[in-house]
């Protein structure tokens, strides 16, 4: 992955945190962000994204 498909990637995950953020309980959001960025580059659309970071949300903060 180059530098500016990263940046865009960072940019995008920033967009979509902020509803995650707004709800959730205490984090860290470079979880958040890392697990959106990896579904992302595995091809999957921004809205299963959202959904995938969630999920690994859930499993290291239970």
């Amino acid at each position: 992955m180059d530098v500016g498909t990263l940046a865009g990637l960072l940019e995008e995950a920033e967009d979509h945190h902020g509803a995650y953020e707004a709800v959730a309980p205490p984090h860290h959001w470079w979880d958040w962000y890392a697990a959106y960025i990896v579904s992302r580059a595995d091809g999957h659309p921004s809205e299963q994204a959202v959904a995938d970071a969630g999920r690994h949300m859930e499993s290291i903060l239970s």
